[in-house]
């Protein structure tokens, strides 16, 4: 950790420091209305956070703007509440927070402070311009393989990488246990801003869990492979990573998750019930007779009651 890196950080190291409250968060693009998939990882985040007498916010994550739409978040933040997800107003970041986003962090208002970081980096001297093509790093095997580390190009124009001095190989999940990347992709330099000048998802997530205090990562494993990556911006920071907790994807046949992309069908906001049974169903928690004739929030306050995660599925893909 660099002096201009603890700079950024030095208001969330001291609350790291005092705090002793679970804090989660559930953190979807607003590219779409959500799916039965989305709401696995909704209602895991929102359990685990309760059961352990935390707080759970909601983040939306539209750091690449041509690919969302307020609609959508809008569609996204009326579903959570129909399903009894009621999220927590974050006082860490209590003053970013905008009437119209409902008190969720909404990352496409925060491009000031992630350029504070990115500057920070740069001081220290952890990021490098790169001038390597889709076509290039294809040639390489698909891994970019540090060629302009050292090339002094200017950043303009140009994607921004990480230069890796501490690589992360592996973190223990509290699902599924160790997990071990492949070594070039864990020690590849990964770009944090794209050459169009948007910010990238590892760069951004890891900064917004940092601000926000987030103590535990509850989330779909299509992302368990990146968390090497993120462990490694968190050695870069001087901050403790958080623990990780990666639920299974729910998939139509194998290899083929349920997704926005693949046209998922919207969860019903209007007739709720079937779909949390179901949800609940399939993270571990079989639902009696008896709560088919309850209302959301009484299903929702006996999910949290009952939630344990040694029965939820230690399988990455579920297929539904």
């Amino acid at each position: 950790m660099s002096h201009s890196t603890e700079l950024v950080f030095r208001q969330q190291q001291s609350f790291f420091q005092s705090n002793k409250q679970y804090r989660g968060r559930f953190a979807p693009s607003p590219s779409g209305p959500l799916h039965l998939g989305s709401l696995i990882a909704a209602l895991g985040s929102y359990l685990q956070a309760k059961r352990n007498n935390g707080l759970w916010f909601v983040r939306i994550e539209d750091i690449d703007e041509t690919r969302c739409n307020f609609n959508a978040q809008n569609q996204i933040l009326d579903a959570l509440e129909a399903f009894g997800l009621n999220w927590d107003i974050d006082q860490q970041t209590v003053s970013e927070l905008q009437q119209k986003d409902r008190g969720c962090l909404v990352q496409s208002q925060r491009k000031d402070r992630y350029q504070q970081v990115l500057n920070a980096l740069s001081d220290a001297d952890l990021v490098y311009p790169c001038d390597c093509t889709r076509k290039q790093i294809k040639a390489m095997g698909g891994l970019y393989d540090g060629r302009c580390r050292n090339a002094n190009l200017s950043s303009e124009n140009r994607p921004i990488r990480l230069r890796q001095e501490d690589v992360s190989t592996k973190f223990e999940d509290v699902l599924f246990g160790t997990q071990v990347a492949e070594s070039h992709f864990a020690a590849e330099d990964f770009i944090i801003k794209r050459r169009d000048g948007l910010f990238a998802y590892q760069l951004v997530v890891v900064i917004d869990d940092i601000d926000q205090g987030i103590t535990e990562v509850v989330r779909g494993a299509d992302i368990m492979e990146l968390t090497t990556r993120q462990i490694a911006l968190y050695k870069c920071f001087g901050i403790t990573p958080p623990s990780y907790l990666h639920l299974p994807l729910l998939a139509s046949k194998p290899g083929f998750k349920l997704s926005k992309q693949n046209h998922a069908a919207a969860i019903n906001i209007n007739h709720p019930i079937p779909e949390l049974l179901k949800a609940l169903t399939l993270l571990g928690l079989p639902t009696s007779d008896e709560l088919n004739d309850g209302s959301v929030q009484e299903i929702i306050d006996w999910a949290v009651a009952h939630w344990q995660l040694n029965k939820l599925p230690k399988q990455t893909e579920l297929l539904v």
